[in-house]
């Protein structure tokens, strides 16, 4: 039966599915350590964090939804139609098997489950519970009608649950003070860019496009068919997974400022994860941040492999069908998934660099579309802009060796004197501004 709106019980609902999408590996790892970097100066960290992290990725599903659009590839095409194919198969290979899925289930493994084995069963345990989690997600992906049940009314309220055991516990007995935690060194004057790029960790800029074409099928599945309506809610429901997660994140990077007065800072969040929760919940904690990392990842897994089979059956219908690309994703996932967390995030971070950029302009102008008529002039101007200068964040995060063996140091220090706030990792704003007067003022029968 066709409605106009949600109910608030289905509106929550959809925005619980849309969280649990959302808060995986990344969300959990990424702001714990980001306390413990920032210390005193953590509210200008918070608050950047928020904005690549919260609030652009809520954007890019508002973006799906208020365009009106089939998918991501349907927007990325106002740029041209093979910058489309492009651009949605580099992102959601990112976000799929080729770093985000594997990083769900490493994540589960070395700061959940490791620590419960022994030295000598590590390469058994791994292999076993790879096994275990890629079954699950290869189970619930290959039934993604019943998406909103499995993550938005079992799976996320587990999740959350057990989180909120570990939060509340540490919170409760500080180790430390916020305000007298010294920051490091590139916190001292820089908390909130440092906060900004930190949230590329996450990955959820290049979820939210990704996501928001599932949004739109759970909102129609449940009787809302209006794309003026559909929008509404997509905008609405993303409102409140907004709020959760921001609460959430708040909480979780105090508590990684306030663990300072009793650890040292970590290598990643994974270990800071551990170390608290062995403080805070003794013997038993080790096993409630198991269930808590492995339910956060599980759900987001099987987000990802939903969206990816999806799209790429859209993009390539005379290839595999839904279950042929679930199965492919999930088995090569799994195979990466054994490079280890480290590995999977000093890798990611050049990717990261390069398509953020491109994600945060393609959604700021499909928000604001109507504002210069939908002309493609603009989209190749800011988006030409962007990717040159994102060419040099990529090439300035690269591991030293490989700069150092394709000579690429000259052309980064060019770039830190030419780009303004490359330094900040923002080198892309300016050369966007520029492609965006041009293509304003690039002739309308060429545009």
């Amino acid at each position: 039966m066709m409605k106009k709106k949600l109910s608030f019980r289905q509106t929550i609902l959809v925005a619980s599915t849309l969280f649990g999408m959302f808060f995986g590996a990344g969300n959990l790892i990424f702001p714990v350590h980001l306390g413990q970097m920032a210390g005193r100066n953590v509210w200008g960290a918070v608050l950047g964090f928020i904005v690549t992290a919260v609030s652009i990725p809520i954007l890019g599903v508002a973006a799906i939804g208020l365009t009106r659009s089939d998918d991501m590839r349907s927007v990325s095409s106002r740029v041209s139609r093979r910058y489309g194919y492009v651009f949605t198969c580099a992102l959601y290979l990112t976000i799929g098997p080729f770093f985000a899925i594997p990083r769900c289930a490493t994540t589960s493994f070395t700061v959940g489950v490791s620590p419960l084995l022994g030295s000598g069963s590590q390469a058994l345990g791994q292999l076993i519970f790879t096994l275990l989690f890629f079954g699950a997600v290869l189970f619930f992906s290959l039934r993604p009608s019943g998406i909103m049940t499995w993550i938005g009314r079992i799976i996320n309220p587990v999740f959350l649950i057990f989180l909120s055991i570990l939060v509340c516990k540490a919170l409760a007995a500080p180790g430390a003070a916020v305000a007298s935690v010294a920051p490091i060194e590139i916190y001292e004057s820089g908390a909130f860019f440092n906060g900004f790029i930190e949230g590329y960790g996450t990955m959820d800029a290049i979820a939210g496009l990704a996501f928001g074409v599932v949004v739109i099928d759970v909102i129609r599945s449940l009787g809302v068919t209006d794309p003026s309506d559909i929008a509404r809610e997509t905008v609405r429901s993303g409102g409140f997974t907004a709020l959760l997660m921001t609460l959430i994140y708040i909480l979780t990077i105090l508590m990684g400022a306030q663990s300072r007065g009793l650890f040292d800072i970590s290598e990643n969040g994974g270990v800071a994860l551990a170390q608290l929760s062995g403080h805070y919940l003794g013997n038993v904690g080790s096993i409630v941040l198991a269930l808590t990392i492995t339910f956060a990842c599980l759900k987001t897994a099987i987000g990802l492999v939903t969206s990816c089979a999806s799209i790429f059956v859209r993009m390539f219908p005379r290839t595999l069908r839904y279950n042929g690309w679930a199965i492919l994703f999930t088995v090569f996932s799994a195979c990466v998934s054994n490079v280890g967390l480290t590995a999977l995030i000093r890798y990611s971070l050049p990717t990261l660099m390069l398509l953020y950029p491109l994600c945060i302009t393609l959604i700021l102008l499909a928000l604001c579309d109507k504002l210069f008529h939908g002309r493609r002039s603009v989209y190749v101007g800011v988006t030409t802009g962007a990717f040159i200068a994102a060419i040099f964040d990529f090439a300035r995060t690269l591991p030293e060796s490989v700069i150092a063996s394709l000579h690429l140091s000259p052309a980064i220090s060019l770039a830190g004197r030419v780009l303004p706030f490359f330094s900040l990792g923002l080198g892309w704003v300016v050369p966007a501004l520029i492609g965006l007067a041009l293509g304003l003022f690039w002739p309308k029968k060429s545009a």
